[in-house]
């Protein structure tokens, strides 16, 4: 396949937003003719036309528009690439770019996140939380170095990134304490019509907290129900419901929310991987993040 010409791209970038060739030629400072002979070379190359006639103007045809959609994403990134050189020259820092999904403990990425920032030499974390799938489009985009998340990227497609995992954490149940001290005897039993907080069906570990529940012939009430665990281990905080964490984080989870350990849910774990992309030249923060990459060292990293 023939490399896509950039330039041919810009030009068709700049009389999309432009709504005409002639101010597009106007803005370039160049002539007419080389816009029009620029745009029907990359239609050629595309095979596909990205503009019709409407009137005395032009209007973007369904392939015109689904071209303007990634240019929009690459001369975006074109400025980014231009004030991350820039700024290079004043800030000697080695910016590690992080994605976090929004279902894994905060604890558990910072623990894996705190090996990194401790590396010889300035480093600059940059963290970003969201759902799994925007980190991904991100990733892909270079716009992140690693994506930190409860399970490996899809198989096949056209996404040239790898999962590494890094660590398995046994799971249990938490409460404050009047509600710790109200289930945990009689565990887990005790837990018919308690109130209990889980993950939204989206995350791995809602799955694996039913099928335990089927199992130990219990039915709690769910009272939440939360995208981003942050979110639940804080209403769980104030009192709302009992919610799953990590019991291997138990001293910090005691410490910062508060909550006690009610019991174990044996046969449910936290998954933890490490995303990113295929390069010959890796990101020295992400080789070492990935150098973690069994649960007894993860569970070193978290400080458990």
């Amino acid at each position: 396949m023939t490399p896509l010409n950039f330039k041919h791209l810009h030009y068709f970038w700049v009389v999309a937003h432009e709504g005409s060739i002639t101010r597009a030629a106007g803005r370039l400072g160049v002539a007419v003719q080389t816009i029009s002979g620029q745009l029907s070379l990359l239609e050629r190359q595309l095979g596909k036309a990205l503009f019709t006639s409407q009137g005395r103007g032009l209007a973007l045809s369904e392939a015109g528009r689904a071209a303007l959609g990634y240019a929009d994403r690459i001369f975006e990134l074109g400025d980014a690439l231009v004030e991350a050189v820039r700024g290079s020259d004043n800030d000697n820092a080695l910016r590690l770019r992080a994605g976090i999904s929004d279902g894994i403990p905060k604890l558990l990425a910072y623990g894996l996140l705190s090996r990194v920032t401790a590396m010889n030499g300035n480093v600059r974390l940059i963290c970003d939380e969201s759902e799994f799938e925007d980190l991904l489009a991100d990733l892909a985009l270079h716009r992140l170095d690693v994506v930190l998340t409860d399970r490996p990227a899809p198989v096949g497609g056209n996404l040239k990134v790898f999962s590494t995992h890094l660590g398995e954490f046994a799971t249990g149940l938490f409460a404050n304490a009047e509600l710790a001290a109200r289930y945990r005897p009689g565990f887990p039993h005790s837990l018919a019509d308690a109130p209990l907080l889980l993950p939204t069906r989206h995350h791995a570990l809602r799955h694996h907290i039913e099928r335990w529940c089927e199992r130990n012939g219990v039915r709690p009430n769910v009272v939440g129900e939360f995208e981003d665990s942050a979110l639940m281990t804080t209403f769980g905080r104030g009192g709302l419901g009992i919610f799953p964490a990590p019991l291997a984080l138990a001293g910090q989870i005691a410490a910062q929310l508060d909550a006690q350990p009610i019991g174990a849910l044996d046969g449910v774990s936290e998954q933890i991987y490490a995303i990113s992309n295929e390069r010959r030249i890796r990101h020295p923060a992400v080789e070492l993040l990935c150098a973690s990459g069994s649960a007894g060292e993860a569970a070193a990293v978290a400080g458990v």
